[in-house]
């Protein structure tokens, strides 16, 4: 085997590699002759089929074999002489000119020539961490907020004594069973159709004036109200209009009385209310340190992005460019939407798109390198539990989803990425110079919120 670097130019590299015809013929003989010992051929005795015969049946299909063999070895030996760490898989291509010329090295009477085209990972030195700072807001529960939240649990697990007798009508508070047909006109539309459906009065957990009309009607009643969809409903088919639903009143109960104690946080699982205190606390907490992370991981990252500067490769940000950009497309496809309909042209919005996919390159590189030398892995029990996750949103299928993530290295890749950026970032977050503010869970949210919004305006790369 012979191998010459032909290009060597930023992160490119290129090697033509002759892999002998002689030995190529050695180790085609030396299959066929393996072969030749286990072969059954009709017309022949075991362990006598002719070599010529063996050659002439399976000779192409075998030097096939030996060829594909043979460049792997030789990509693998460049790749471990020269020290390269690669971006993406390397490019074949062979160099014979024409169906002659290949034809005679699959038959051995030629060497065979190829040219492997690799591009490789930028070096860079993860220096200077202690220069990042951080602000990291830290919002302390008050105590009223987590009696809020005791007796919404209370609330939604309030118990309900129904409501018997022909003169019983439906009050605010109460919890009612409807059945109902909603239409724009004299049409029903879609989604606005439903049975046994549970509502509590007050709750205003449909639209406005729905819950208030249902109030006064009795047990069995039919009755007919008149509604408007709010301006900014979800449904953009349905904003703003005026529907009509068909009501059936099938069940009525009333509310018991809220008794927040040890029995309660029983029925719940917890040993007694003190311990429930403890996870409601601790739940809101958690819901803080993750609005605070929304915005620490963004200025980190940010901070990142502008600290490490080295050339990219090219098909790292080519691959995520065209992601972004079909699902971009995808998105204002299924809206109906055009470039002129966002205040924007193509060309812009196609340089906007490049820096977001440069930005996420360099910042996986940057990350990936700081998680190797920190020793940072994600385990096989962590990957499997996210991999069950995801497979929970598709109820029915999950085996199947399971079974493709597993068989697909690859893609299973997408789902240990972000597990492994996670435990980066929070690797980080010890290596860096972070100041707590302490700050009231309101504050907390708008400043968050208020960041957000500025970071969508001044910039048109989002976090990693």
């Amino acid at each position: 085997m012979q191998v010459t670097e032909t290009l060597s130019e930023g992160l490119k590299r290129e090697y033509k590699v002759v892999l002998a015809a002689a030995d190529l013929a050695t180790k085609v003989e030396a299959q066929l002759d393996d072969m030749r010992a286990k072969a059954r051929i009709n017309g022949f005795r075991p362990g006598k089929v002719p070599v010529a015969h063996l050659k002439r049946l399976y000779g192409r299909a075998i030097m096939a074999d030996v060829m594909q063999d043979a460049v792997n070895e030789a990509n693998q030996k460049i790749i471990a002489d020269n020290d390269l760490k690669l971006a993406t898989p390397p490019k074949i291509e062979l160099m014979p000119t024409n169906d002659q010329e290949l034809a005679e090295a699959f038959e051995a009477k030629t060497d065979l020539a190829y040219k492997v085209a690799v591009e490789i990972l930028p070096k860079f030195e993860v220096e200077g961490l202690k220069e990042v700072s951080l602000e990291r807001l830290v919002a302390e529960i008050p105590e009223a907020d987590v009696e809020q939240a005791m007796t919404r649990i209370a609330e939604q697990n309030r118990l309900y004594t129904p409501k018997e007798g022909d003169a019983v009508t439906a009050a605010k508070g109460d919890k009612v069973v409807l059945d109902f047909i909603g239409k724009i006109g004299d049409e029903a539309f879609e989604g606005g159709t439903a049975q046994d459906v549970d509502l509590v009065l007050g709750s205003n957990s449909f639209i406005p004036g729905f819950e208030d009309q249902i109030e006064g009607m009795k047990i069995g009643e039919q009755k007919t109200i008149s509604v408007s969809f709010p301006e900014d409903y979800a449904a953009a088919n349905l904003a703003g209009k005026p529907a009509t639903f068909e009501i059936t009143l099938k069940a009525c109960a009333t509310p018991a009385e809220l008794a927040i104690d040890d029995a309660f946080a029983q029925s719940l699982g917890f040993p007694d209310l003190p311990k429930m205190r403890e996870a409601v606390v601790a739940s809101l907490e958690g819901e803080q340190v993750a609005i605070s992370r929304r915005k620490w991981k963004r200025e980190l990252l940010d901070a990142l992005d502008k600290k490490f500067t080295f050339e990219l490769p090219d098909a790292l940000v080519t691959r995520e460019f065209e992601t972004i950009w079909r699902e971009a497309t995808a998105e204002r496809n299924a809206e109906g939407k055009s470039f002129a309909e966002d205040g924007t042209d193509e060309v812009t919005e196609r340089a906007d798109f490049q820096k977001i996919a440069e930005r996420r390159v360099r910042l996986g590189l940057v990350l990936a390198e700081i998680g190797e030398k920190a020793g940072v892995t994600v385990a096989e029990e962590e990957l499997a539990q996210a991999l069950y996750e995801r497979a929970r949103n598709f109820p029915g299928m999950e085996r199947q989803l399971i079974e493709f993530y597993r068989k697909n290295p690859e893609r299973l890749n997408e789902i240990r990425a972000p597990l492994f950026e996670e435990k980066v970032v929070d690797h980080l977050l010890g290596e860096v110079s972070v100041t707590d503010k302490k700050v009231s869970p309101t504050e907390l949210v708008d400043l968050v919120k208020a960041f957000e919004a500025q970071s969508e305006t001044s910039s048109a790369a989002p976090a990693a």
